[in-house]
């Protein structure tokens, strides 16, 4: 897999593994962690969990712009990288060992900066490795085998959750999360020597602003404007977490636009079909993140999650299966469409019922009393998405590869619009299964959310790598931490759109008109970059790119 590649490669292939191991392990279950109430939860309700969920993810992906400002001009990429690979695992295990909201939401703080030194410029380092000649037309199958790295630590470490926060508890899961992320930060110092000579800072050019005068200018207004937004009385956009958000992107935003603006006649074109593609894909994110959160509440309480017997015996052996009757216990109030009931004070109402997974189970198939039944945990469905990225991550190089030799390879924006038109598709999908249970008064097969993740993980192996190769391609050289930074900020708008479209989940009675709204969201997408594509493969041709 390897061969003909930069001998770095296979250390940033396993850094970046098991960094993805430690954050999706603990994103697998952060929403499941926020919203329980029985096995030493937070107890949130699924609005306000969302909503921390949506807000966190969104943070995670807005501070690599400052992290790959620092990269570029003062610390290198493999400090920064380093410095941020601690950080995180020194969040990971305080989030382990939490014990008051203070101390849950410093640990996020943590994490938050960590990801901003860390996401941005292991994928420039990358990106560095293939500007020699010989190495250059394979630039974009190197984004896909890394991509591949990230995907395997991702489709790991759900195990892992299940078995640690069932076993053990909710601090053993969070904190296998650190010592993940140390292993990969101890893999990715060994490799050091292979990618010394493509950790380069970048001199300034003239007319550009100085770090602390570009950090003074976005970092200040950018808290500025976010207390802004917080302390508005009500709410804009929902809640005041995402009116702070919106408000302090701005500053974060105007300086893209600054950047571009300020930028030389050779610049400015590759700059402009940066933002361009950015403005586009944020829809395609915020989609596919509610792999955290919608579709996290589709398996948890509308699919059949019931293990065959000849599974169920060897994971209850192993400890993987989550374990539930109909004994009756205190169980929050949910109504039919699995929203909690909260008294005049908030908080949540109990009553002695049965577990609710059999809400939507007819009685006749409900089991007997005292009789338990063994079923898939909720976070194993999140391996879904990146068993299909490492399965298919092959047959895409090879299709690439199969087009290449023939001269009809798409050009990396073609390649991203298609990943738009399969997602789009992928929503499809969830709506059928909303019909195929009546809207979850039965339980949907578990089918029908291996099918959405199968057909969302083909757009998202047409658009993600090719996202982190097209900016380490297009990207004027002293710059390129830092529009590696855009394409994390674009990321982190549709992160946090996905939270608010989350946050509505409860709002619609019949579910298919949440997947309705997604699908019409990535089809608008998905013609914006069409109505783009000449020009912007008019630009890649100008600049020798492909």
């Amino acid at each position: 897999m390897f061969k003909n590649h930069p001998a770095g490669l296979p250390f940033l292939f396993l850094t970046e593994l098991w960094e993805r191991f430690g954050y999706y392990l603990m994103i697998g279950i952060f929403l499941l962690y926020m919203t329980d109430s029985e096995h030493g939860g937070l107890a949130m309700s699924r609005t306000q969990g969302s909503d921390i969920f949506g807000t966190f993810i969104a943070l995670v992906y807005i501070t690599p712009f400052m992290g790959g400002l620092l990269a570029d001009k003062l610390l290198g990429y493999r400090r920064s990288i380093i410095l941020g690979g601690c950080l995180m695992g020194i969040g990971y295990l305080m989030l382990a060992a939490s014990n008051s909201l203070t101390t849950f939401y410093a640990s996020l703080f943590v994490m938050i900066l960590g990801n901003g030194f860390f996401k941005p410029n292991i994928s420039v380092l990358l990106g560095n490795l293939y500007n020699e000649d010989r190495y250059r037309v394979l630039k974009d199958t190197g984004y896909n085998i890394f991509y591949m790295g990230i995907n395997i630590g991702a489709f790991v470490c759900n195990f892992f959750a299940a078995w640690l926060r069932h076993n053990i508890g909710w601090g053993a899961a969070f904190a296998a999360a650190g010592i993940g992320m140390f292993i990969g930060v101890i893999v990715f110092i060994i490799g050091s020597k292979h990618y010394a000579h493509a950790d380069v800072r970048q001199a300034a050019v003239e007319g550009e602003m100085g770090v602390g005068r570009m950090l003074s200018s976005v970092l200040l207004p950018a808290i500025v404007t976010g207390i802004a937004g917080w302390m508005i009385p009500g709410n804009i956009f929902g809640t005041d977490s995402t009116d702070a958000f919106l408000f302090g992107s701005i500053p974060v935003i105007a300086f893209y636009l600054w950047t571009y603006f300020q930028a030389s006649a050779e610049d400015k074109p590759r700059i402009k079909v940066l933002l361009s593609i950015y403005a586009v894909v944020i829809v395609f994110w915020a989609v596919f993140k509610q792999n955290g959160t919608a579709l996290t509440t589709w398996a948890e309480y509308y699919t059949d999650r019931e293990m065959p017997t000849w599974v169920a015996g060897p994971a209850e052996s192993l400890k993987m299966a989550q374990v539930v009757s109909m004994d009756a216990a205190s169980y929050p109030q949910y109504d039919a469409q699995f929203r909690k009931a909260t008294d005049a004070n908030g908080q949540i109402v109990k009553i002695n019922t049965f577990n609710p997974y059999f809400n939507n189970v007819p009685e006749a198939e409900r089991p007997r009393i005292g009789q338990n039944v063994s079923l898939v945990s909720t976070e194993i469905y999140q391996s879904v998405n990146p068993f299909f990225v490492v399965v298919l991550t092959p047959l895409v190089i090879w299709f690439f590869a199969y087009l290449r030799r023939r001269g009809k390879e798409p050009t990396t924006p073609a390649k991203i619009g298609r990943g738009l038109v399969v997602s789009a598709l992928s929503t499809l999908v969830t709506v059928m299964a909303v019909y195929a249970c009546h809207n979850g008064l039965e339980k949907a097969s578990s089918w029908w959310v291996i099918a959405t993740y199968g057909v969302i993980t083909v757009g998202e192996l047409f658009l993600s790598p090719m996202g982190l190769s097209m900016v380490s391609k297009m990207a004027p050289r002293h710059i390129t931490g830092l529009m590696m930074g855009g394409w994390q900020l674009a990321t982190s708008l549709g992160n946090k759109m996905s939270g608010v479209l989350a946050t509505l989940w409860d709002r619609y009675e019949d579910k298919s008109n949440f997947f309705w709204v997604n699908f019409v969201l990535l089809s608008l997408s998905a013609f914006a970059l069409f109505f783009m594509l000449k020009w912007l493969n008019r630009v890649f041709r100008e600049k020798g790119l492909t």
